[in-house]
């Protein structure tokens, strides 16, 4: 997996909705300086696991879909008499 990254703009927002959490739930300011590196510690210590779920989730949803083209192929198949006889 290479290393989780956000464009200026996504890290902007990001370190907005961190330090908004902060204030409004911990009652607690922090800097912008701190609130970039808590960021960049949790993408590089926490972000694997929630790639890692996004990655199975989305598999899941893959399989689901091919099972239900493997059944709509099924259900288009014509009957072949000549391959019963014998």
């Amino acid at each position: 997996m290479s290393e989780i990254t956000f464009s200026s703009e996504e890290k902007a927002v990001l370190v907005q909705k961190l330090k908004t959490y902060f204030e409004q739930e911990l009652n607690q300011e922090i800097g912008q300086f701190d609130c970039e590196f808590l960021l960049d510690f949790i993408a590089s210590e926490l972000g694997g696991a929630f790639y890692n779920k996004g990655l199975s989730d989305a598999l899941t949803i893959v399989n689901t879909r091919m099972e239900d083209i493997a059944d709509a192929l099924y259900e288009i198949e014509k009957p072949v008499s000549f391959f019963d006889k014998r």
